[in-house]
């Protein structure tokens, strides 16, 4: 008489780890190097290189951590397999804007690789003024103020 008993709690969905994530992204970066153009597999690797600082930067915040699963489990990768569908043939060959699929791997490679050194630079600079806030206070707790009486 299963339906008299009450369901168990709902299973909470596991927020991905994106350490994990941009480990196998390294990995499908590797087993596509054989596709992809030397300078692209450079520059996706760069990429995941960045994203493993912004990681190494604690607190992860939940716009970082968005940012990283984001980039290493849809932008990324999107791009290559992207990237990889088109034959080889066709990769040199100026499509309907003029550009060639080279040329517009290479600019979303860029455009990823200035957002991750972005948010690397944001994280950095979370921390210095982190630092720059407590050295304020404490100059104020512990120096003489102007309002001090002789």
């Amino acid at each position: 008489m299963r339906w008299f008993r009450r369901p168990g709690p709902p299973d909470v969905p596991r927020r991905p780890d994106p350490a994990a994530m941009v480990d196998d992204l390294d990995r499908f970066i590797n087993r596509s190097s054989g596709g992809l153009p030397g300078w692209a597999v450079v520059e996706a690797r760069w990429i995941t290189d960045t994203l493993r600082a912004v990681l190494a930067t604690p607190p992860v915040e939940v716009t970082t951590e968005i940012l990283v699963t984001g980039t290493a489990g849809d932008y990324l990768p999107t791009t290559l397999r992207g990237y990889l569908a088109v034959g080889d043939d066709l990769r040199d060959r100026p499509r309907a804007d003029g550009r060639t699929p080279d040329q517009h791997l290479r600019r979303q490679l860029t455009d990823l690789h200035t957002a991750v050194t972005t948010a690397l630079a944001a994280v950095r600079d979370r921390d210095l003024d982190a630092m720059s806030t407590q050295s304020s206070f404490l100059r104020t707790k512990f120096t003489r103020s102007d309002l001090d009486l002789p």
